[in-house]
């Protein structure tokens, strides 16, 4: 290389630091100037707002529209700036400013900090201890924008503007330049639980990068505990969310103390759900996936909280001028009609049970319930009325599984000449053989007495899913029982038993003595044997025993509904047993059916093939 190339090369080297360094400087110079602009113009909006007639944040009912520029400047140095707009820097030092929205069924206090609701109350329930029911509490809720500009921002780091407000309309500004804002618009109708939210990005698409597809949406609620019972309370509250065009709807599961799932597709809707109230979040426009979570608290925790859920969602995003980002916000009681209106499926996060269970309660249970409750205004009188209705429908079932019960019973003495001619273990399949000859002939089916009860099953597991997430026993009392909708007491213990709890609840004990006696009245349908004596004992001790172990944290509600059914079954059983229930009737009709020739059903002629074979091999082996 000879001594002009390297002096060429020296010469660019120096050219091209020279250019970077003057860059740099003009760079800087801009910077400056920029923030000295920025910080003027906001000068001259306080001197603007201090001139014209300004209104309270906190007055609630009147109208105001106060000029869409930047916040309110604070003494920020460039030293200390944080982010690199320099209006950001202002707003994220401004102080905190409240306004309310409020309508006949919500009162919502919104701060300018993030421009989101700090506290939602909903107006016309109280919690357990009679104290105004606040769905979300001070310092409880955290909602954000998350945004890739030139860095990483999160709305509710900064101060928003009140840009303007009506009796049911709060807008926040918040601005990056005189020409970029991020806008929230909050709509509160006269009456119902739904706040509408629009989130606007004017000019935005000049700081965010162009291949951006979803914005990040942050919502984080710690929810307060409502009612008396915190297992039940617990058990029945987690995450559920609903797909776009599906008819139901998903969860995090019931009775965990923390779970989450990364949803990777579309989502409609997602509720923060707990016993007896929700808040709900819904993308227009759907949201594009994300993960959600929550996590419960102690009992002990010091505020009463009961669990924290996160959400962290996608929303879709377009390059464009002007995007507009519709949402709705729902805070409000997990009523069945109160969330069909919104024909959303909010009615789904109800835990009624799936399929057949879920079914039965929301078309045959929930109507009744209602039909009954415009009529009588005594919850524990529903019920009662309600169980009647219920075994008189299902009265057919039971009256046949009495019936079946009684031919096998007028059979006994059969059976047992059967067992005493077969006593040994070899003769088990001929003593088989022969005891279905004698149901075949007599017409007595084995599981007669069994499948109708089967039958009943379906009705009983509704009731199981129905009273702990019925809405309109929430605080109603009855008899020596607050709250229907929690367990009863008669006496605070001053220990906590396992499994059983603090209190001893006087329906569980009636309702485990009633099944005590109920065993006993049927005590002698049951065959004798040594395996019968097993079931007799879990038939009369065990069973009246677990469920009153079980049942001591139950609703009320639920614990007396299985008393009454108890009750009434006893009823019907004397009732069955004096008036539809003759054995000598019974027994002759049998034998009237045993002298009939009858051909041998399929089950039977299988069976006495294999008892042939059988012997055939014995025959071979000796």
């Amino acid at each position: 290389m000879n001594k002009n190339s390297i002096a060429g090369f020296v010469l660019i080297g120096v050219i091209l630091i020279a250019f970077s360094w003057y860059n740099a400087k003009i760079g800087k110079e801009q910077e400056r100037l920029q923030f000295q602009k920025d910080s003027i113009a906001a000068l001259e909006f306080k001197a603007a707002q201090k001139a014209s007639d300004s209104v309270s944040l906190q007055i609630v009912g009147t109208n105001s529209d106060i000029n869409a520029t930047p916040a309110e400047p604070v003494a920020v140095t460039e030293k200390s700036s944080i982010y690199k707009d320099s209006l950001l820097n202002i707003a994220s030092r401004a102080e905190e400013q409240k306004t309310v929205l409020e309508n006949n069924d919500l009162k919502i206090e919104f701060t300018n900090i993030g421009a989101q609701p700090a506290q939602v109350q909903l107006k016309d329930y109280q919690t357990y201890d009679s104290l105004p029911l606040m769905l979300t509490k001070e310092k409880g809720s955290k909602f954000a924008l998350r945004l890739f500009t030139n860095q990483d921002l999160y709305t509710s780091n900064f101060a928003f503007d009140l840009a303007s407000r009506t009796d049911t309309t709060v807008v926040y500004r918040l601005y990056l330049d005189s020409l970029s804002f991020i806008e929230y618009t909050y709509t509160l109708p006269e009456d119902g639980f739904m706040l509408d939210l629009n989130v606007r990005l004017s000019g935005m698409n000049r700081h965010i990068p162009r291949n951006t597809t979803n914005l990040d949406v942050e919502w984080t609620l710690d929810m307060p505990r409502q009612e008396k019972g915190y297992d039940n309370e617990k058990n029945y509250s987690t995450v559920v969310y609903k797909f776009p065009n599906s008819k139901s709807v998903e969860d995090l599961g019931l009775r965990k103390d923390d779970a989450t799932e990364e949803i990777r597709t579309k989502v409609n809707w997602f509720a923060f759900q707990q016993q007896f109230f929700s808040a709900i979040m819904v993308a227009k426009d759907n949201f594009n996936g994300g993960n959600l979570t929550y996590n419960v608290f102690p009992e002990g925790d010091p505020e009463r909280n009961l669990m924290r859920c996160t959400a962290k969602m996608q929303l879709p995003y377009i390059d464009a001028p002007e995007v507009n980002i519709p949402l709705e916000l729902y805070y409000g009681p997990n009523h069945f009609k109160t969330l069909k209106s919104y024909d959303m499926g909010f009615e789904k996060i109800v835990p009624l049970g799936g399929w057949i269970i879920g079914w039965i309660n929301r078309y045959i249970i929930i109507l009744v319930f209602d039909l009954l409750g415009n009529f009588i205004g005594n919850y524990g009188l529903i019920i009662l009325i309600l169980t009647i209705l219920i075994k008189l429908v299902i009265s057919p079932l039971t009256i046949k599984s009495y019936m079946s019960s009684a031919k096998m019973k007028v059979l006994k003495p059969e059976i047992d000449k059967i067992n005493a001619k077969y006593p040994k273990t070899e003769d088990a399949m001929k003593k088989q053989q022969e005891t279905m000859a004698l149901y075949s002939k007599t017409g007595v089916s084995m599981f007669g007495g069994c499948l109708p009860m089967l039958l009943q099953f379906p009705i009983l597991f509704a009731m199981f899913r129905f009273f702990p997430s019925s809405f309109e026993l929430r605080q109603e009392s009855f008899l020596w029982a607050e709250d229907l909708s929690a367990f009863d007491s008669i006496l605070d213990l001053p220990f906590t038993i396992p499994l059983y709890g603090d209190h001893v609840s006087l329906f569980a004990l009636l309702m485990a003595v009633s099944m005590y006696f109920y065993s006993r009245m049927n005590i002698d349908q049951m065959s004798a044997g040594p395996q019968m004596a097993g079931m007799k004992y879990m038939s009369l001790y065990f069973m009246p025993l677990f469920l009153m172990v079980l049942g001591n944290n139950f609703s009320s509600g639920l614990s007396y509904y299985y008393l009454l059914s108890n009750l009434i079954t006893m009823g019907q059983t004397w009732v069955i047993r004096k008036y539809f229930v003759d054995e000598k009737k019974i027994y002759a009709k049998l034998q009237e059916r045993a002298a009939t020739p009858k051909k041998k059903s399929k089950f039977q002629e299988r069976l006495d093939t294999a008892y042939k074979a059988q012997q055939q091999q014995l025959k071979n082996k000796k």
